[in-house]
C-alpha cells in the first residue's frame, strides 16, 4: 500500500511542474492543427523550428553591458564614452575567417559566377590583395608573404587579409545563399543571414560576459603569471616576436574568452558592419544599436592586430578604415541573429546577465562547435 502511495506521489510531482511550465508558455502555443471549429488556432500545418548552430560558430547569449572605454582614454579621443547597452542573442564565428575558408568562396565564385560577373571582377574586387604585404610598409621585405601567404597551404589556417569591407559583405551574402540553397534542397526553412557583426555586438562578444573588462581574457594585464603574452600584437618597440609570432598567427593559437571566441584581441583587426562616426555612440539606440550611414566611407574596425600596440587591443578602443581599403592587418568574422525568445534559458542561463563562464552553458546544451583547430593542435597553444 505504501509503495502505491509513493508511486502516486512521484507521478503527481512529475506532472505538476509540467503543468506549471505549460502555463508559462514554455511548451509553446496550442494551434496549427487542421481543426476548423470556429476558434482562433493559428494557421494550419506550420512546421516546427529549431535553429541549428552553423559550423564553426559560437552562441553568444543575450545580455546587458557597459559599452565604452574600459580604461583611461590615453589619446583623449572622447569617442567611446560609456553607455549601458542591451544585446540580443546571436551566433559568431569562433575565429576569424581563414585563408582556406575564403578560398572556398573564391573557388565557387569562379566556377559558378565568372560567366555573369566576369573573372576580372572576381580577381580584382574579391580576391585577396596579396600586395598589401609590400604596400602597407615602407622599406619592408614583404615578398615572401606576398607570394605565399594566401596561396600556400602552410598558411591555410591563418586569417585572411587584403579584403576590403565590401568584399567581406559579399562573402557574407554568398555564405548565406550557399547554406540556404542546401537547406531548401533538404526541405528545410532558410536560416537567418550571415553578416558582419555590429560594433556593439563585437564589443559585447569580445568581453566574454565580463562587464568593463579591459581585454577579452578579463585581466588588465597583457601577460599571465608566467610572463607569456596573451595575444598577438606589438608588445614593444620592434619586438614583434615576443608573443610567439612575427606577423599573423594561425587562428586559435591563444586561449578563447569566456564565450569561446578566439583572437578577439590582436592577430588581425576586424571589420564591423557599422559606419564610423566620432559622435555615433550617444546617438544610437541602447538596444541592439548599430550606426548605418550610406554616405560614410569610414567603417568601424575593432580588436587591434599583430602590428598594433596594446591600446588597440582593448575592448573599448574604436578605430576605422575606409571601406575600399585593403590591409595586411584587417580581416573579419561573421555573425548571425538568433531567432527566438531572448530570456537566456535557451543558452543554458538562469538569467540573461549572468557572468558565469559560457563554457558551462555550452555543456548544458551539449553544444560544442564542430570546428577543428588543426593549426592550434599542430603548432601548440600559448598557455595562459
Amino acid at each position: 500500500m505504501n509503495k502505491i502511495r509513493i508511486k502516486t506521489l512521484c507521478l503527481l510531482l512529475a506532472i505538476v511542474p509540467m503543468l506549471v511550465m505549460q502555463g508559462c508558455g514554455l511548451f509553446g502555443k496550442k494551434g496549427g492543427k487542421n481543426i476548423d471549429d470556429g476558434q482562433l488556432r493559428g494557421a494550419a500545418d506550420r512546421p516546427g523550428w529549431k535553429q541549428v548552430i552553423p559550423y564553426g560558430m559560437i552562441l553568444v547569449p543575450p545580455g546587458t553591458f557597459h559599452m565604452g572605454q574600459a580604461d583611461e582614454d590615453v589619446p583623449y579621443t572622447q569617442i567611446n564614452q560609456n553607455r549601458q547597452i542591451s544585446i540580443g542573442g546571436f551566433y559568431m564565428d569562433d575565429t576569424e575567417i581563414t585563408n582556406n575558408e575564403y578560398r572556398q568562396f573564391i573557388d565557387i565564385y569562379l566556377r559558378d559566377s565568372a560567366a555573369t560577373l566576369g573573372e576580372g571582377y572576381i580577381m580584382t574586387e574579391l580576391y585577396p590583395d596579396t600586395l598589401v604585404w609590400e604596400n602597407d610598409f615602407v622599406h619592408h621585405y614583404g615578398d615572401p608573404l606576398t607570394e605565399y601567404y594566401y596561396a600556400h597551404p602552410a598558411f591555410d589556417e591563418y586569417p585572411v587579409v587584403g579584403i576590403d569591407w565590401e568584399a567581406a559583405q559579399i562573402f557574407c551574402r554568398w555564405r548565406t545563399t550557399y547554406w540556404n540553397n542546401y537547406r531548401r534542397g533538404q526541405g528545410e526553412f532558410d536560416m537567418p543571414s550571415f553578416r558582419l557583426p555590429s560594433e556593439a555586438e563585437w564589443e559585447y562578444a569580445s568581453r566574454g560576459g565580463r562587464d568593463m573588462a579591459k581585454y577579452p581574457w578579463g585581466s588588465p594585464y597583457l601577460a599571465n603569471t608566467l610572463g607569456c603574452l596573451l595575444a598577438n600584437f606589438k608588445p614593444g618597440r620592434g619586438n614583434y616576436y615576443n608573443d610567439g609570432f612575427m606577423y599573423t598567427a594561425p587562428v586559435a593559437s591563444y586561449f578563447p574568452n569566456d564565450f569561446g571566441l578566439y583572437d578577439m584581441a590582436g592577430n588581425v583587426a576586424e571589420w564591423c558592419n557599422d559606419a564610423f562616426s566620432e559622435s555615433s555612440v550617444p546617438r544610437v539606440m541602447d538596444i541592439n544599436p548599430t550606426y548605418i550611414d550610406q554616405d560614410e566611407f569610414r567603417k568601424v574596425v575593432r580588436g587591434g592586430s599583430w602590428k598594433d600596440i596594446a591600446y588597440y587591443l582593448e575592448t573599448g578602443t574604436r578605430t576605422y578604415e575606409y571601406k575600399d581599403s585593403v590591409r595586411s592587418y584587417i580581416g573579419f568574422r561573421c555573425a548571425m541573429t538568433y531567432l527566438g525568445r531572448s530570456s537566456g534559458r535557451e543558452f543554458g542561463y538562469n538569467t540573461p546577465n549572468t557572468n558565469k563562464s559560457f563554457a558551462s552553458a555550452l555543456n548544458t546544451q551539449e553544444v560544442i562547435t564542430a570546428k577543428v583547430k588543426t593549426s592550434a593542435a599542430n603548432e601548440g597553444k600559448i598557455k595562459n
